[in-house]
């Protein structure tokens, strides 16, 4: 098993439940709502997992574009957005084959962790070629080194507190233990990042960047970078 087969999957380890779930996207989708650029903009949601709230942001861009790799998670978005013309779900292939400058916004969230530091580089190149000359790449939740899964879980359950599944949240924390999560992240591990250290991937890239006021979601131990062509 790796981290695409591992979220292939429903489990009660990923979303404690259906609320979670659907809270979890919908923060996420208001958030990338907020960088959508004006009147027509064309946006691609590397890695958008579930996405149940997509059309939020799609109602604010011309296309919306999803990516994603795992292939239970990608045929379910493929349905549910069946009726919606403005949003298209590929694989990750058919996205970097688009032509060069074909995003004015491309986003990728909650990626990075999965990613060694040469898949993270090779990514960011790609997005360079995809996005517009004034074009914005957005990195979302990234992973700092100090007390990632304290902070985590401390965030799990404020969240749960805020939107009435706390006790599901509490029960999850406990199933993770016992799950396939740490068992993978023993063996295939995250990456984690220093403001400083997903700065510098981003300027060896091409880009000038900086970190976000906040980060996208719900997690504020967490960063978000915004980066655009230098």
């Amino acid at each position: 098993m790796d981290w695409i087969s591992f979220y292939d999957f429903k489990h009660s380890v990923i979303y404690v439940n259906e609320r979670h779930r659907d809270v979890h996207y919908r923060n996420i989708a208001k958030d990338i709502r907020g960088y959508v650029p004006p009147h027509s903009a064309d946006v691609l949601d590397y890695g958008c997992g579930e996405a149940t709230s997509a059309d939020l942001v799609a109602a604010a861009a011309s296309h919306l574009t999803l990516v994603e790799a795992a292939p239970n998670v990608r045929a379910a978005l493929t349905a549910r957005y069946a009726g919606n013309g403005k949003i298209t779900v590929l694989t990750p292939d058919e996205a970097m084959a688009k032509p060069p400058g074909s995003f004015d916004l491309i986003v990728m969230h909650s990626v990075a962790q999965y990613l060694t530091g040469a898949e993270l580089d090779r990514l960011l190149g790609e997005f360079h070629r995809l996005v517009k000359p004034d074009g914005l790449v957005i990195i979302g939740d990234i992973v700092p080194p100090q007390m990632a899964a304290p902070a985590a879980a401390l965030s799990l359950l404020r969240f749960g507190a805020e939107n009435g599944f706390f006790w599901a949240a509490v029960g999850g924390l406990i199933r993770i233990l016992l799950s396939d999560y740490f068992r993978l992240k023993k063996t295939h591990g995250l990456s984690h990042y220093t403001e400083a250290e997903m700065l510098a991937h981003l300027t060896a890239a091409g880009y000038t960047a900086k970190r976000a006021e906040r980060n996208i979601g719900h997690n504020p131990w967490r960063m978000t970078s915004l980066a655009r062509k230098a």
